[in-house]
């Protein structure tokens, strides 16, 4: 943003609209109030609106911030050659010869200061040209900059020279009146307006010389030079832009230097010598995000989490305005939400971490940061969690909704159990009458899961077994029951709901092993079988192949070839096991085993296998 600024006082300048040039200067000073050439442009403007008391102040400025720039001394010289005073000038012109002993404007400059220090105490032994004051000082390369006429000429080093010699020696004006470049400039010098044609002379006043005839010999000199063609106007550049250039990459190669031993002062563990670099760089350099997002790294392993948050919002800011990369402005995002995260005491001052590395994953969506942002999420769940946890409300809520079950009102009983587990997600209590409601809702799915968490809580809690094996039995999974059943009776011997749950579920098995069952019962509980995977498991094994086939089963299960079973089933197929008849005695062996008579109770209480 300065840089804009900067450009635009710098055109300001070029087309003599010094007043613009001052605002856009004073603009960009604003947003880098530590730019020395800020100051330097500034105060040329303000010298070209004789405005030199507000020129001198800013060349003092420039000073003190780059006392080794020739250019500073050269403003304050002509500041001090403006407000007359001339010993003054002369020092500075002088100092800033020491540090650039060949810079042209500044032994100008001082040669000017000289000669009207020098005027000041002869003014009354000679005769004053009428003329003098029309080129003394540097209000005459102001006044010659900001005409758009004679600017031009001011990239040409022979007007250059000869309008150096009639600052010199006004009488050297009769050396150039041929010259009708000399001729121009002089009339914008005495703010009027010289017309010449072609072949016509312009009347000019004669100026007084010591000797005539070395005054015909100039006039001849003067005569006998060819009148020179205008050049081409280049691009006006008054403000020595190479020099600044020059010194912003030298600035930034040192800025560099500077992040690298940062950098190495950080993998060291040695985080105060790091910050020290870090900030030095950006005192070089203010142009680069990278600094401020690996000082606040460092502030970041220090504990330092305020200091490390500021830098981050600071890189953010400064980001925007010089348009950094997007990956650069996220970095800078995720490192402060995680140092918001660390300072985070409760659930509420997780909201702002987690927006933080949202707008971070708005600007790059890094694996990082994604991972992050869950565990501030998750982080923040437990902690409501526990903020709400409240085992006496919790109670008191479970009791409303046993009161609503014992109404028959399933819907508004399961809203209190929940509100119940959300004061206190441990009480088993609450799932397994959840569970319940589930159940006489038909809500299998939940039920069984409510009951499964019961047991998971607490697995002495026959309650929950209770709860599993009814839902597994409404589920038709009449062999799944019976195993919860059984493993509740471990916990609770004598439990008349666990043993009555047995005695169902045995005889829904021999139900249908006996094929006392309907062809439309019998297909939906093959079907359902059929996608259990331990059901496939035990079908693919080949010993239960040869088991069956001896036991006279008849296995009903999906392979390669498709047929119309006996048992009216949609599409099965039959499998016949050529290996018995090879070896009848393996089968035998096998039916011995209590492992492979467990998978054959498996497969008949499944229906998949049926005794005849």
């Amino acid at each position: 943003m300065a840089d804009e600024a900067k450009a635009k006082g710098n055109a300001a300048f070029s087309s003599g609209d010094f007043a613009t040039a001052i605002r856009h200067f004073s603009e960009a000073i604003d947003l880098s109030p530590n730019n020395h050439v800020l100051y330097s442009n500034r105060s040329a403007a303000y010298a070209s609106l004789q405005k030199y008391s507000d020129a001198l102040t800013d060349a003092k400025k420039t000073v003190e911030l780059k006392p080794d720039w020739s250019k500073g001394y050269s403003r304050l010289g002509a500041a001090h050659l403006g407000l007359s005073q001339f010993d003054d000038a002369v020092s500075a012109y002088k100092k800033g010869l020491e540090i650039d002993p060949n810079n042209e404007p500044l032994k100008s400059g001082l040669a000017d200061a000289k000669k009207a220090s020098a005027a000041r105490f002869s003014r009354g032994s000679a005769p004053a040209n009428p003329f003098g004051d029309a080129f003394s000082g540097p209000e005459m390369w102001a006044k010659l900059t900001a005409d758009p006429g004679t600017r031009v000429y001011l990239q040409q080093p022979d007007f250059v020279k000869m309008m150096q010699d009639i600052q010199k020696d006004p009488n050297n004006l009769n050396l150039y009146l041929k010259d009708q470049r000399v001729m121009q400039a002089f009339g914008v010098l005495l703010n009027v307006k010289i017309n010449k044609g072609p072949g016509d002379d312009v009347d000019m006043p004669d100026i007084s010389s010591p000797s005539s005839s070395s005054s015909s010999e100039r006039k001849r000199a003067a005569e006998a030079e060819p009148p020179k063609q205008p050049e081409p106007e280049p691009e006006p550049e008054p403000m020595e832009l190479a020099d600044e250039e020059k010194e912003k990459k030298q600035r930034k190669a040192e800025a560099q230097k500077e992040k690298e031993a940062g950098n190495a002062a950080y993998k060291k563990k040695d985080f105060d010598t790091a910050i020290q670099h870090y900030s030095k760089a950006l005192e070089l350099d203010d142009e680069d995000v990278s600094f401020l997002t690996n000082r606040a790294a460092v502030y970041l392993e220090m504990g330092k989490y305020e200091d490390c948050i500021k830098d981050c919002d600071k890189a953010v800011e400064r980001g925007r305005e010089l348009r950094s990369d997007y990956k650069m402005i996220a970095r800078a995002l995720t490192r402060k939400g995680t140092a918001m995260g660390k300072t985070a005491k409760c659930s509420k001052d997780y909201e702002p971490v987690i927006e933080t590395y949202q707008k971070a994953l708005t600007e790059h969506r890094n694996p990082d940061t994604l991972k992050k942002l869950n565990e501030a999420e998750k982080a923040k769940k437990e902690l409501e969690q526990q903020e709400y946890y409240d085992p006496e409300l919790a109670d008191k809520e479970r009791e409303k909704g046993n009161d609503y079950f014992k109404q028959q009102k399933y819907p508004e009983a399961i809203k209190h159990y929940t509100e119940s587990l959300k004061r206190n997600p441990k009480d088993p209590k609450a799932y397994s009458n959840r569970a319940a409601c589930y159940t006489k809702l038909g809500a299998m799915p939940e039920g069984l899961k409510d009951a499964e968490k019961c047991i998971e809580l607490d697995p002495t809690f026959t309650k929950g077994y209770t709860r599993k094996g009814a839902v597994q039995f409404f589920m038709k999974e009449y062999e799944k029951a019976l195993e919860t059943y059984r493993e509740g009776l471990k916990h609770d011997p004598n439990n008349q709901e666990l043993l009555d749950g047995i005695g169902r579920c045995v005889q829904q098995i021999n139900r249908t092993s006996r094929g006392d069952v309907t062809p439309e019962e019998l297909k939906e509980r093959q079907a359902k079988a059929m996608s259990d995977p331990e059901i496939q498991n035990i079908l693919q094994d080949p010993v239960m192949r040869q088991v069956c086939f001896f036991l006279g089963c008849i296995m009903c299960c999906c392979y390669n070839n498709k047929i119309r079973c006996a048992h009216n089933m949609s599409w099965v197929c039959m499998q016949v096991l050529v290996d018995f008849q090879e070896n009848p005695k393996a089968a035998q062996e096998h039916t011995k085993n209590p492992g492979v008579m467990d998978k054959i109770q498996k497969l008949i209480s499944a229906g998949i296998v049926q005794m005849k």
